[in-house]
């Protein structure tokens, strides 16, 4: 049951063949997984000055229709004197 040498180091060769495609095949998920994790940090950050805009936006477009309602409100108050 003892192998030749060509045999034992065929089956050196594929033992190390099948370790170094493991360990290549490990690299390469990490790595993958890495970058789908900077692309959803990215991503996120994205998304967070979106909402930071949407929200500056709405605040100033809330002061804005309060400065209009208070000028209404003035405009009313002076009509009333006028009349």
């Amino acid at each position: 049951m003892y192998l030749s040498d060509s045999e034992e180091i065929v089956a050196f060769v594929v033992a190390i063949a099948i370790v170094i495609g493991f360990i290549a095949s490990t690299y390469m998920e990490i790595k993958n997984t890495i970058a789908e994790e900077k692309d959803k940090l990215a991503e996120k950050q994205k998304n967070e000055e979106k909402i930071k805009t949407l929200i500056e936006y709405l605040d100033t477009k809330k002061k804005l229709i309060d400065v209009v309602v208070t000028a209404n409100k003035k405009l009313e108050v002076e009509k009333k004197k006028n009349d």
